[in-house]
């Protein structure tokens, strides 16, 4: 007996309410604080996959199939992050060509 191919969806957005669901989990078990900002992001972005199966309106901002939009992916990757201890870098400046980096 065969079985149906999966849904490309559902596997997508169940994948996302595990990842945020991990995500709260990690900083309540580690004792980090989160902002209020991350905190409304993450129940704002679980109800809206639970309701859609998706996070985000607009196509342009993520893939076709993805429950996350990949900026709401970055965001999601840095609360785990700060939830794990490793703060991530910010963006590096890039010397002009010709230039040191030390001032001196």
């Amino acid at each position: 007996m065969k079985r149906a191919p999966p849904d490309r969806r559902a596997q997508a957005s169940r994948a996302a309410l595990n990842a945020l669901r991990r995500a709260r989990r990690a900083a309540d078990k580690a004792g980090v604080p989160l902002s209020d900002w991350e905190g409304d992001f993450l129940g704002s972005v679980a109800e809206r996959v639970q309701a859609y199966g998706r996070a985000f309106a607009d196509p342009e901002k993520g893939a076709p199939g993805a429950a996350l939009s990949s900026r709401q992916g970055v965001k999601l990757k840095e609360i785990v992050a700060k939830a794990k201890g490793k703060v991530r870098p910010g963006p590096r400046r890039r010397t002009p060509l010709g230039k040191s980096a030390d001032p001196d």
